[in-house]
């Protein structure tokens, strides 16, 4: 039996786990963002400077969807991610605001938390999307990978910061249930 929709519940691989972000949890997420080369290519690329990252996880514990991902094997904080905007209008969630630590870049943990999300969330809805920032195509090269399309480009406001333009990325549930990308 599955289990009824959260938008934080915990999810855990062999090798990572995805844990409900906690207001405790900010010295040892912010250990991880306060390198600026992880918001090079971000929208908001001064996210390494703690008022404005504070800023940031605020509106990650107010979203009640984030989360902060584990190494299980270490225990040690590799970023965060977060379930938002779920709607039962078009049964779809998005997938975003995710980070890691340039420690973790290059070593299949986005392919593992994207497929951990995703195999979650099409348990519940029929489309999930991504908000990529413009100048993101890091990115955009990743989610690509993962058979998510192009569908829109929007201006999005983050919590207490301007709109920044932003692509649309979607992965249907009939298109991952067809070609499930494996890690």
């Amino acid at each position: 039996m599955i289990p009824p929709f959260s938008l934080q519940p915990t999810l855990e691989t062999n090798t990572i786990r995805l844990l409900p972000l906690q207001a405790a949890d900010f010295a040892e997420l912010y250990a991880v963002a306060a390198d600026p080369k992880v918001w090079e290519q971000h929208p908001n690329k001064d996210r390494w400077q703690r008022p404005v990252f504070f800023n940031f996880f605020e509106g990650a514990i107010q979203s009640q969807g984030a989360f902060k991902i584990v190494d299980k094997a270490t225990n040690v904080t590799l970023g965060s991610t977060r379930l938002y905007d779920y709607s039962t209008e078009d049964n779809s969630i998005l997938i975003g605001y995710t980070f890691y630590g340039t420690q973790s870049w290059g070593k299949g943990v986005n392919l593992a938390v994207k497929r951990l999300l995703l195999n979650y969330a099409f348990q519940f809805v029929d489309a999930v999307r991504f908000h990529i920032g413009a100048e993101n195509i890091r990115s955009q090269i990743a989610i690509q990978r993962l058979g998510a399309r192009k569908v829109a480009e929007q201006e999005v406001a983050y919590y207490g910061e301007p709109s920044k333009l932003n692509f649309v990325f979607e992965i249907t549930k009939q298109d991952w249930t067809a070609h499930p990308v494996s890690s």
